[in-house]
């Protein structure tokens, strides 16, 4: 057909030198364990498992098929983001056939500067499809170096360098490495950014704490009072300032703190290792492209709108609870009457009496407005949800 394709295909043999290397890491990392302070911060003959179940999930083309599929899916009405097309015919557990979407690789400043392309944008962009991927879909690309990722000038566009940044799509390769959020992690994931959009050292801790990064013995108090003095002395600082930092303010946190850095009551969770590898690649890559970033902005306008998705939530929770009030008041005497229907007691009339018609009467009116209540809730929730994405996409 002519289409420009990528393949992929699996070397020969390189399931039995995987199984063979695994098997020396476990070795190590058993070995690890004999160690009190490792072994109290990190079970890792656990995260040497995830670490193989990933790598097999990597040799696996089936699966970053489904994977390319799925991120598809997810973007495919989003025009900032390419995902490449995967040929189903072709592909198998070791082959794999994609589109051929490779461009400019992201790292590569000097061909971002010549095509046209506003960098510090692309910044913007790239962190803003990572929390869209990580705070709304739950499943995020767990593997986002510079290989992986490649901005591709858009040709369906006029485009001349009078007109000001050239449009491009932001391109993934490659969905071997996903990582999964449950939904556990991810409710306190967004704990964790609305703490720090709001500035609320407590929340974040406490956020933290149900993530598991705090030892058992760890001492809140001190942790919220850390908490508190880093977030107030980094807010709103770009990317480049936060990674050379003071060292005067450092040696002064370590003095206030010396009792925590003794005790370093701190744990990597298990289900954060890839998340966290994922945004410590993001962050270096955002500051390369613009070093003036302000991560801050986005962590507010996510923080913000997720607090006003929640509070439109509730609302629809407590209108629909207020609504559904009459329906559950059902009058005393059709509960008598479902009773005696149960008991095998109940005789019919052909003529109901009055206040039995009454009754049932108002039970009908209520059973109408319950309906009509719940029909309005649930376009007024619609609507509140739409309203917000459509504000979210007018900021973009």
């Amino acid at each position: 057909r002519g289409d420009a394709v990528v393949v992929k295909v699996q070397r020969p043999g390189i399931e039995h030198t995987v199984r063979t290397d695994l098997e020396a890491l476990r070795v190590v990392a058993r070995w690890i364990m004999r160690y009190e302070r490792i072994r109290r911060r990190a079970n890792v003959p656990a995260l040497m498992e995830e670490f193989a179940e990933t790598l097999w999930e990597e040799l696996d083309y089936i699966s970053e098929a489904d994977n390319a599929r799925r991120f598809g899916r997810m973007f495919a009405d989003d025009e900032r983001v390419c995902i490449p097309k995967v040929y189903d015919e072709l592909s198998s557990g070791r082959i794999i056939v994609l589109e051929n979407v490779e461009s400019i690789k992201i790292a590569d400043l000097a061909a971002l500067d010549e095509a046209g392309i506003d960098k510090a944008e692309l910044a913007d962009r790239l962190l803003d499809v990572y929390f869209h991927q990580i705070f709304k879909e739950g499943i995020f690309h767990a593997d986002p170096h510079p290989g992986n990722l490649f901005v591709r000038p858009r040709a369906d566009i006029a485009w001349t360098p009078e007109a000001g940044p050239r449009p491009y799509e932001l391109v993934f390769v490659d969905f071997g490495m996903v990582g999964r959020i449950d939904l556990t992690l991810k409710e306190n994931l967004k704990r964790v950014l609305i703490g720090v959009s709001q500035r609320d050292a407590r929340g974040l801790t406490e956020a933290y704490r149900k993530m598991g990064f705090f030892l058992p013995s760890a001492d809140i108090e001190r942790i919220v009072e850390a908490q508190a003095i880093v977030l107030d002395q980094l807010w709103g600082r770009d990317l480049l300032t936060m990674a050379q930092p003071d060292p005067r303010e450092l040696a002064e946190l370590s003095r206030e703190f010396r009792d925590l850095l003794y005790e370093f009551p701190f744990q990597v969770p298990q289900n954060f290792i890839y998340l966290g590898r994922a945004l410590g690649i993001l962050s270096g890559l955002a500051a390369q492209l613009d070093p003036a970033i302000n991560p801050w902005y986005q962590v507010e306008r996510y923080g913000r709108e997720l607090i006003e998705l929640e509070e439109a939530q509730e609302m629809g929770r407590e209108m629909i609870a207020e609504w559904a009030k009459p329906f559950l008041s059902v009058p005393a005497q059709l509960q008598r009457v479902l009773a005696a229907a149960e008991g095998g007691r109940l005789r019919f009339q052909s003529s109901p009496d009055r206040l039995t018609t009454q009754q049932l009467d108002i039970l009908n009116r209520r059973l109408r407005g319950v309906q009509v209540a719940m029909v309005a809730a649930a376009g007024l929730i619609s609507g509140t949800l739409l309203f917000l994405d459509k504000r979210r996409r007018e900021e973009e």
